[in-house]
């Protein structure tokens, strides 16, 4: 039986700590959000299954995505409508002790178009156990961003360590492309 692929959106910790005034702002957080929302709204038209992560930090020590904080809650450009899933996290994998696998089964989902925030974090954690979980996994690029990291005293521009990142993931763990790409 060959049964056609039912895919599904993954917008991941698109959340107001993430930009500027938030407790963690990221690099071109609100051009990454934009394209997020051009995704969102490609797959609300096509009446496709969209899932929202949420990150709400119980470390003892978190600096952001505190609970019950306004940094916490999903930012207004990809706010949710009644028929979309959220899905609270606690640690960077969107997967790791969440009901978000269940959630796909019982939607019969076989591929993830997977976007949000950070690339080097929570996306690729994400990416890497969907892909070990057997879905398709599509990354759109250019609605994810990350921030500076510093390795050896050595300050890696949040631009290069996305890029490394999409690189990583690109061919082996998910197709990575840009939102103009989508169809």
């Amino acid at each position: 039986m060959n049964k056609n692929k039912k895919k599904a959106l993954l917008l991941v910790d698109i959340q107001n700590d993430y930009f500027p005034g938030g407790r963690n702002p990221l690099y071109r957080a609100e051009e990454a959000a934009l394209n997020a929302q051009q995704i969102l709204m490609f797959f609300r038209q096509k009446e496709q299954p969209i899932f929202h992560v949420q990150h709400i930090s119980l470390q003892e020590n978190a600096a952001f995505f505190l609970p019950n904080t306004d940094g916490c809650l999903i930012h207004k450009s990809v706010l949710p409508d009644g028929n979309e899933s959220v899905v609270i996290k606690h640690t960077p994998d969107s997967f790791f002790q969440t009901n978000l696998q269940e959630k796909l089964v019982l939607n019969e989902i076989d591929e993830l178009v997977i976007c949000g925030m950070m690339s080097h974090m929570c996306i690729d954690t994400t990416v890497r156990s969907a892909k070990r979980l057997g879905y398709v996994v599509t990354v759109i690029a250019d609605a994810c961003t990350t921030r500076d990291l510093i390795y050896g005293g050595e300050t890696i521009q949040a631009e290069t360590v996305h890029r490394t990142f999409m690189a990583a993931l690109n061919g082996t763990f998910a197709k990575v492309i840009d939102v103009s790409e989508l169809n």
